[in-house]
């Protein structure tokens, strides 16, 4: 798995200092992309030996779980205050080749648009052994509170902490050829 930080001069900088303006730490950047490596599983694959077409979904659910871990939150909490969760309000796909019981994959998820309530990801998926893209997609996730009596979901802005740490992307990253 890796993380790429964007450059410096885009980075978001939160400098603390103590009563004698000592500097405690800084934090140079913000994350707009995440990458992960994934083995085929047999259970994955249909009777051929071929990726079912579902778990590119999963896929990119595994990315961009990860994604909130590396910045230090979960992807969804349950808890008798602070409950909170991610819902999807869009996911699509375009499959392009085929990928195979036992192949790596990488999953490249790029943060496309960052709203105070809603992320926008696109995600590349790479056949490890050729770096041939074989699928793209796109996923629309909301955050949201979770009232723990009711269950009901109500739209809520994404928490400053975790705001922070995440970027857009740069137009180029969001164009990949084929």
């Amino acid at each position: 798995m890796s993380v790429h930080r964007p450059d410096a001069d885009a980075a978001v900088v939160s400098v603390c200092r103590t009563m004698n303006h000592e500097l405690l730490s800084v934090r140079s950047w913000a994350i707009y992309e995440y990458k992960l490596i994934k083995r085929i599983e047999f259970h994955e694959a249909d009777p051929a030996g071929i990726l079912h077409f579902s778990n590119y979904f999963r896929y990119m659910e595994l990315a961009e779980h990860e994604f909130y871990r590396e910045l230090g939150f979960a992807g969804f909490r349950m808890k008798k205050k602070h409950s909170y969760g991610w819902p999807r309000v869009k996911a699509e796909m375009d499959y392009l080749a085929p990928l195979a019981y036992d192949e790596e994959v990488e999953i490249h998820l790029v943060v496309e648009e960052k709203l105070r309530k809603v992320l926008n990801y696109l995600f590349f998926f790479r056949r490890v052994s050729d770096g041939r893209l074989v699928a793209k997609g796109r996923l629309t996730v909301v955050f949201v509170s979770v009232d723990t009596d009711t269950r009901k979901l109500k739209a809520a802005r994404i928490p400053d902490k975790l705001y922070d740490q995440i970027s857009e992307a740069p137009k180029k990253l969001l164009i990949v050829e084929e």
